[in-house]
């Protein structure tokens, strides 16, 4: 039986003409967009979320990592100040302890964070929401070919931490990939039906499976780095893909971003898995939901399937 992954959208605040929460709610609701991931705990978000079937990943604030591992105390306020309010109402799915925190300063202490933060919810009796965190590309030494991947030395100790926590909680690790910056680092070597999933794309092999896609490619890199720390059995979620619309011409353009993430859609629809991995749903976090203008100028401002007045920049998402 086929197991399509679940989908939902990154939901950013950096813009300074963004809808009020309870509108951006409601558009999630009538586009049909079924999981929204915040990247920090906003009050007035979380209180728009109430009695919404929509499943929430809530993130930490990276500068908050260091406190969280220090003393359960911090956890334990973290999870009455931003779950323990909402619990009732709120279908909170998945804490995440830092964004792309590993490698860097903070990656030392989120194991002991995400340790923190399970006790924390456990002594607040609340045991269905998972805890994690989330991993750029360039935790990775080598991604290709995807069968040599492999951690660097910081990120491999990190996720060696890590690993045996989430595996005892069924949590994911989560993943960014975004074959945007893959493709537009090595025009040269990479044809772009291969980036944007389009059927038809030049086979490349590695070893004895084939790739049809960079998508694929790059997640089974992650797994294949997962496979050299001997953590074969770890599981990941995508929390960020997308494709921009603007900044960097011809390669960004409202097209390449509509095909780019409706042949994702289809992927994780379909349920068909990686090539290392065939028939492991993914569930996948597009970014983003709005172009965001306090963002660095260029392609960062142009991720996002709707303006801030709510008009799509592109046709994608059937809305009622």
């Amino acid at each position: 039986m086929i197991i399509a992954g679940a989908i939902g959208i990154n939901y950013g605040l950096n813009g300074d003409n963004l809808p009020a929460p309870p509108a951006v709610v409601g558009l999630y609701e009538r586009c049909h967009i079924p999981s929204v991931r915040l990247f920090e705990p906003r009050p007035e978000v979380l209180q728009a979320l109430r009695g919404k079937p929509l499943q929430v990943i809530l993130g930490t604030r990276n500068e908050d990592i260091q406190s969280l591992a220090t003393t359960l105390d911090a956890a334990n306020s973290w999870v009455a100040a931003n779950i323990v309010p909402y619990r009732s109402d709120v279908n909170f799915t998945y804490i995440t302890v830092g964004n792309e925190a590993i490698p860097g300063a903070m990656s030392q202490y989120i194991a002991q964070a995400i340790a923190n933060m399970y006790t924390a919810l456990a002594d607040a009796a609340i045991t269905y929401i998972k805890v994690s965190t989330v991993v750029p590309g360039s935790s990775l030494s080598i991604s290709y070919p995807p069968s040599a991947g492999a951690f660097t030395h910081e990120a491999a100790a990190v996720i060696s931490s890590i690993a045996p926590i989430l595996l005892n909680h069924g949590a994911s690790l989560m993943l960014n990939v975004y074959p945007y910056f893959a493709y537009a680092s090595d025009t040269n070597s990479m044809s772009l039906d291969y980036a944007l999933l389009r059927p038809g794309a030049p086979l490349v092999g590695d070893q004895n499976l084939v790739y049809d896609n960079i998508f694929d490619a790059m997640v089974d890199a992650f797994y294949a780095a997962l496979e050299k720390i001997s953590e074969p059995g770890l599981t990941v979620v995508i929390s960020e893909s997308g494709w921009p619309t603007a900044g960097n011409e011809p390669i960004t353009s409202p097209e390449n971003a509509r095909t780019y993430n409706r042949n994702l859609l289809n992927h994780v629809q379909e349920g068909r898995g990686t090539p290392r991995r065939p028939g492991q749903p993914l569930d996948v976090y597009f970014f983003a939901m709005f172009n965001e203008d306090l963002k660095q100028a260029g392609i960062e401002q142009h991720w996002g399937f709707f303006y801030p007045n709510m008009q799509p920049v592109y046709p994608f998402w059937q809305c009622s």
